[in-house]
């Protein structure tokens, strides 16, 4: 039945994914998105929106779309993946950030209220940014670093020392174990999402799913949106031959996960579901530098050798990965695709779009 699965932001470069899977298993999802400029340039249905699947363009804020909606969809199911994700904008624009992000929250359960309607799942789009710096460890002790200030960054100072300004090593991060310490706006919204959506599901009797997404890139995010992941940035600067900047000196870590990889996380989540609550995070299950990601891409796209600068962008984190060991046990959770599978397969998407344009 259409609209079975409702998908917020679902017009967007993970949600056009995800429909296409959920299609692909015989599920007639059902999309609403706002259709922001900073993300869809083009007037116009998404080209990334499989055919067929029903689109509301409205924006998740605004309650008379959410009633006009729940008085002919009763989902059993809603991803509420619709957010705002800029790190280092939500510093600058933390009112959008909030109103999106905690207040579009909101107004889907008040409506679901209204509407007398409890899906029987809620699966939630988090970060890997709720972590903050993450746990570290030195010597056998573990750490959390406070979050890096602009004096220290503009300084130079990079690592995350201990109170005693030991430099440790970051640890994967552990949902249920690993602290959240968010460092900037975004990852504070992100959080709030969370308690939010769990406290909603405990007192309805709703089963709540919250995936802490790490860096999530490939074919089909915006390559033009300066608040997008950085890896299509990198791509498309590369593929204009230009010299890629590589922030602080390089070292910076990251789980770099591949969007079809987390689509199906969603997918197998929603197969799958609690009885009640559970967090689970969703990365490749490895890291790397940016550095080194940064000359993958200038190799594949023809560039050349990135220059390391020492710029920063305040309320970044050192370091981000996870473990993945819950989301195998519990859903299922295999990663398909290599970073290197992954990049090769953005910088050719990337450059059949910058060919088109």
């Amino acid at each position: 039945m259409a609209g079975e699965i409702v998908i917020t932001g679902g017009a967007g470069f993970i949600g056009t994914t995800l429909a296409r899977q959920l299609v692909d298993a015989g599920h007639s999802p059902l999309v609403i998105d706002s259709l922001h400029p900073q993300v869809h340039k083009r007037p116009g249905r998404p080209e990334r929106l499989p055919e067929g699947v029903e689109l509301w363009p409205f924006d998740v804020t605004v309650p008379s779309g959410w009633d006009a909606l729940l008085k002919l969809v009763r989902p059993s199911a809603i991803v509420h993946l619709a957010a705002e994700t800029g790190t280092g904008q939500s510093l600058s624009e933390a009112t959008r950030h909030g109103s999106v992000n905690v207040v579009g929250t909101t107004q889907l359960l008040d409506a679901l209220t209204r509407a007398d309607h409890v899906p029987d799942h809620l699966v939630l789009s988090s970060s890997r940014a709720v972590y903050g710096e993450g746990a570290w460890e030195v010597d056998g002790e573990v750490y959390y670093p406070e979050a890096r200030s602009h004096d220290q960054l503009a300084a130079g100072q990079w690592q995350c020392e201990d109170s005693s300004g030991r430099i440790g090593a970051p640890i994967p991060a552990v949902a249920g174990e690993t602290r959240t310490e968010p460092t900037n706006i975004y990852a504070a919204t992100k959080l709030a999402q969370e308690h939010i959506f769990k406290a909603w599901g405990a007192a309805r009797g709703a089963a709540v799913s919250v995936l802490r997404f790490q860096n999530v890139f490939g074919v089909g995010q915006a390559l033009d949106n300066p608040y997008t992941g950085v890896l299509s940035i990198f791509t498309a600067q590369a593929l204009k031959g230009e010299t890629l900047n590589v922030f602080e000196d390089g070292e910076i870590l990251r789980d770099f996960v591949y969007v079809e990889d987390v689509a199906s996380a969603v997918a197998a989540s929603l197969a799958s579901p609690p009885e009640r609550a559970r967090t689970l995070d969703i990365g490749a299950g490895s890291s790397t530098t940016i550095l080194e990601t940064a000359q993958t891409i200038a190799r594949l796209a023809g560039a050349p050798e990135p220059s390391v600068s020492g710029a920063f962008r305040d309320g970044d984190v050192r370091a981000a990965s996870c473990s993945i060991t819950a989301a195998q046990e519990v859903i299922g959770y295999e990663p398909a695709w290599s970073l290197t599978r992954g990049l090769e397969a953005l910088v050719d998407g990337a450059r059949e779009v910058l060919d088109r344009s």
